[in-house]
């Protein structure tokens, strides 16, 4: 366990067993030979894409994403579109590996991940180039920096998205927002935008396979997506929230701040998804 991050209590055998429709063997190869053709264009793209206008290049994104889920066999269903731009802390609930490119299709931007992910196969490569920040939960006295570095992004005007549960969960089950990114929100004085996420089967009903908790490896957690049949995937981008005006002092401290906006945000992400 990580030494300021909690672990989810969610495993693959208590909350990915429950049965649902599947596709045929040929469609889940046609489907995993699509992934990887989009994810290998996404990577040779990056340094042309760089070079473009933020509004072109975010538009090239939002369609590498939406290309992407629809690679995997995944339906979109968009909520309100986010606010115009800048710099924004964006943070959701976490359920699965598919949360980035799903929030992408709305909202381009930085994302924080642990370290682990820069060594996944093909997906790691991709978000590393992509511009990811990288936080090693077990070395605590990183954190100070990390919360630096989002909080120059937010001042540059960049959008940055975080999970503050720290760990994946089912999506069934959530976990405690954790107060301490957003301080970087605190810092600049910048607007956090809550979202909340969700997935389902085409009938309606929830379902936990997209989830990538416990010991699940990446691979298994691909080939239990493509499998799906009608797996639809919910993103509602919700009214964003200001951080507090009034000068840190002796009556409210920066960590009081913190954690006001980590308590309002996750309400509203549970809020949405009752």
């Amino acid at each position: 366990m990580s030494v300021w991050l909690p672990t989810a209590p969610c495993t693959p055998e208590a909350c990915l067993a429950e049965p649902g429709p599947v596709v045929a063997l040929p469609r889940r190869a046609l489907r995993l030979t699509a992934c990887l053709a989009v994810l290998v264009t996404g990577l040779a793209l990056i340094p042309p894409v760089r070079a473009l206008p933020r509004a072109a290049r975010d538009r090239l994104v939002r369609l590498w994403a939406r290309t992407l889920l629809g690679s995997l066999g995944v339906t979109l269903r968009p909520g309100p579109a986010p606010a115009a731009g800048g710099g924004v802390l964006v943070v959701a609930n976490h359920v699965s590996w598919l949360d980035i490119p799903l929030i992408a299709t709305g909202r381009p931007g930085r994302s924080l991940a642990k370290t682990e992910v820069r060594h996944w196969p093909v997906l790691g490569a991709l978000i590393a180039r992509g511009g990811t920040v990288f936080l090693d939960r077990d070395r605590l006295r990183t954190l100070p920096a990390t919360v630096d570095t989002v909080a120059g992004e937010l001042r540059a005007g960049h959008p940055v998205i975080v999970f503050p549960e720290g760990s994946t969960w089912c999506g069934r089950e959530s976990g405690r927002f954790r107060p301490a990114l957003f301080q970087a929100a605190v810092q600049v004085g910048a607007p956090v935008q809550p979202v909340t996420i969700r997935y389902r089967l085409a009938d309606g009903r929830p379902t936990s396979a997209p989830a990538f908790v416990g010991e699940d490896g990446l691979l298994t957690s691909l080939a239990r997506v493509v499998a799906v049949r009608g797996l639809v995937a919910e993103v509602d981008f919700l009214p964003p929230i200001h951080a507090p005006a009034q000068a840190p002092s002796a009556s409210h401290p920066r960590w009081a701040a913190r954690r006001e906006l980590a308590r309002s945000a996750q309400t509203a992400v549970e809020d949405a998804a009752r």
